[in-house]
């Protein structure tokens, strides 16, 4: 599912347009990247958590030449799924 088909199936499940299914969506996104990049975390009960994690710097090869490579460290996105989404799936 893309995020076309996701305001589709939203607007259908909320019986709202999809103008404002698609605003709806964006507004959600938006936050949880907000909270991430200001270092917060996100928790939906029953669905799942969003975290930002710090990866730390590695060396790494270039594929191509073999010669090491240095990774910067930085900070990732996690997604971790609750039980409720785990129970659904399975």
């Amino acid at each position: 599912m893309n995020k076309n088909e996701l305001v589709a199936a939203v607007a259908e499940q909320a019986k709202v347009s999809k103008a404002d299914a698609a605003t709806a969506v964006d507004a959600v996104f938006d936050v949880i990247t907000r909270e991430l990049k200001s270092g917060g975390d996100v928790r939906l009960v029953g669905f799942g958590n969003f975290a930002v994690t710090k990866r730390e710097a590695s060396t790494g090869r270039n594929i191509r030449t073999g010669e090491p490579v240095q990774i910067a460290a930085r900070n990732v996105p996690k997604f971790t799924a609750g039980k409720g989404l785990k129970d659904a799936v399975n």
